[in-house]
């Protein structure tokens, strides 16, 4: 029997996610999709948190047929700190435990300028991109800490970050800063959460074709933007929520157990490619 148990453990896949369960906010669509999907491919069980719920069903039905043994989905709005609170809870009831979680929920608005960049603008995005995160990642580090304090240490902190960190962008400084925030805020994590067994990193994407970005259209113009990002792309081509499925798994797995406080680029070239 000893001989058969080592034998199973050794032939698992090196990013198996078996009983772990993995959190995406803004999970119906987009990133958060595209992270539970891999994650979902190597037998997690997943959480969606989405402020649309009829997007639900079609996720957990996708989730279900790449291999998601559980999937809860909850209708959460990050902005509110007490939602973000019970709902968290909720979800640990629920399923028990939570041992990765994607702070992904967000949305981008540009300005003309940034002189003509209103208060209302600027406090609208931070409500959800930056404050919605800091309520999700408390909530998952508090859940972590009690978890290692009663024995059982270990787990995965990842948040969307964005090419914004490294390039300037005109009218979207307050959707820069937001991310930019996030990136020290990981940095300061995987300081303080290691002692628990809990790592810290940030997915930076490229141009990734989602609902966001225009991929859910179509057209001319959609077209335009396609050809312009795949010419100033080294590969050649705009990215998909495909391309979130590998990183996923690895950062939700044991493969990137001495893998923190980074911020892991997935963007096709476009970062290293000179002007």
């Amino acid at each position: 029997m000893i001989n058969e148990i080592s034998s199973q453990t050794k032939n698992r896949s090196l990013f198996d996610l078996t009983g772990r369960v993995v959190l995406a906010t803004g999970g119906n669509s987009g990133i958060g999709l595209g992270f539970l999907l891999g994650c979902a491919k190597q037998g997690a069980d997943v959480i969606i948190w989405d402020i649309n719920p009829a997007g639900h069903d079609g996720t957990i039905a996708q989730l279900r047929d790449a291999g998601a043994r559980r999937c809860l989905a909850q209708t959460v709005d990050v902005s509110d700190e007490a939602a973000v609170i019970s709902a968290f809870r909720d979800a640990v009831g629920e399923m028990g435990r939570v041992d990765c979680v994607l702070a992904n929920a967000g949305f981008t608005s540009r300005a003309p300028s940034f002189p003509d960049l209103t208060s209302e603008t600027y406090h609208a995005l931070m409500n959800v991109n930056l404050h919605g995160a800091f309520y999700t990642l408390r909530e998952a580090t508090r859940h972590m800490r009690d978890r290692a304090k009663a024995g059982d240490c270990g787990g995965s902190i990842v948040v969307t970050g964005s090419l914004s960190i490294f390039h300037g962008l005109q009218g979207m400084e307050h959707y820069a800063g937001a991310k930019g925030a996030l990136a020290a805020m990981v940095k300061g994590l995987a300081v303080e959460m290691g002692q628990f067994g809990v790592r810290a990193n940030m997915l930076a994407p490229g141009f990734i074709m989602t609902g966001m970005t225009g991929g859910a259209g179509g057209g001319a113009e959609l077209d335009k933007v396609i050809e312009r990002m795949s010419s100033i792309t080294p590969l050649g081509r705009p990215g998909t929520i495909s391309d979130i499925e590998g990183p996923a798994a690895y950062l939700a797995s044991d493969a990137s157990q001495f893998h923190t406080g980074d911020i892991l680029v997935i963007d096709g070239g476009r970062h290293v490619k000179s002007l």
